[in-house]
């Protein structure tokens, strides 16, 4: 069966951001657990058992169980790997499309605990890439608002 990351950004979604978000979600993903050198370890695709688990529940749209996966596999890994990944899963499911309860917030700040927790990971450029794109999207959204306010202005 097809894993939700190796569909992610092929479906037409309609709004640009969401469309961004779906192919940073397919990138990253895909990345998260390439053999990684990190110092005094060598993590591997065996070591991820978790984005396994991970995968089956976003596949099947349990959100909520793939949230709660990955906050079991940070809780047993606070300051090592796999711990990086699983904050990564944590803000790509939280910015996943197909997630009822996205939240754009949320997941920035999972991008950024990454970034404050795990400097030295090799996620923390992924996770850099996805902060910059959600604050654009932040700012998009405030501009967006800006103009329906000044439109009400105008008509009235």
């Amino acid at each position: 069966p097809k894993s939700w990351r190796d569909s992610v950004g092929t479906k037409r979604i309609g709004t640009r951001e969401h469309l961004l978000i779906s192919a940073a979600c397919l990138t990253v993903m895909m990345a998260a657990c390439i053999p990684l050198k990190t110092p005094g370890t060598m993590a591997t695709v065996e070591n991820c058992n978790h984005l396994s688990r991970v995968d089956a529940l976003v596949g099947n749209g349990d959100f909520d169980g793939a949230i709660k996966e990955s906050l079991d596999e940070l809780a047993r890994s606070p300051k090592s790997f796999p711990g990086d990944a699983a904050l990564m899963n944590l803000g790509l499911i939280s910015a996943h499309y197909n997630n009822p309860k996205k939240d754009y917030k949320k997941a920035l700040a999972y991008f950024k605990r990454l970034e404050r927790e795990f400097p030295q990971s090799p996620l923390v450029e992924e996770a850099k890439i996805w902060i910059g794109v959600l604050q654009s999207f932040e700012k998009a959204k405030q501009v967006d608002i800006e103009i329906e306010n000044i439109k009400k202005e105008l008509r009235q």
